[in-house]
């Protein structure tokens, strides 16, 4: 059974991939195969790894999904900061992407965070 937090940080995460899907349609045609296709990726990666690890039945398993979602989200984080000093995106769209990844980055810190005192690798 899926706890009210995960269905919560799916729901962000949905949310966050469709803001970057309508983003990604200002940026330059020319970065569709470059920085367009490394966002898309990444912003995806962040969903996916998260459902894999949570549909991972051991930990230190579930912690690698969890670690490889976010890693993603920081890497869309500079994205966003690159396309906003290319001027593709607003300095308002861009603090609404940065508000939402920041809050998806600190439940998936918690969620790892709480995982690795669970199994006894706290640093």
């Amino acid at each position: 059974m899926e706890g009210k937090f995960h269905y919560k940080l799916k729901i962000k995460i949905h949310e966050f991939i469709s803001l970057v899907y309508d983003l990604v349609k200002k940026f330059p045609k020319d970065e569709r195969f470059g920085i367009i296709s490394q966002l898309t990726r990444a912003v995806i990666s962040i969903m996916l790894n998260y459902v894999e690890g949570y549909a991972r039945r051991r930990d230190k398993v579930k912690l690698n999904f969890y670690e490889i979602s976010y890693g993603s989200s920081q890497e869309c984080k500079y994205i966003l900061f690159f396309a906003v000093s290319r001027k593709w995106i607003t300095k308002f769209e861009y603090d609404k992407t940065i508000e939402m990844i920041e809050e998806i980055s600190r439940m998936l810190w918690s969620t790892i965070d709480n995982l690795e005192k669970k199994i006894g690798l706290e640093k």
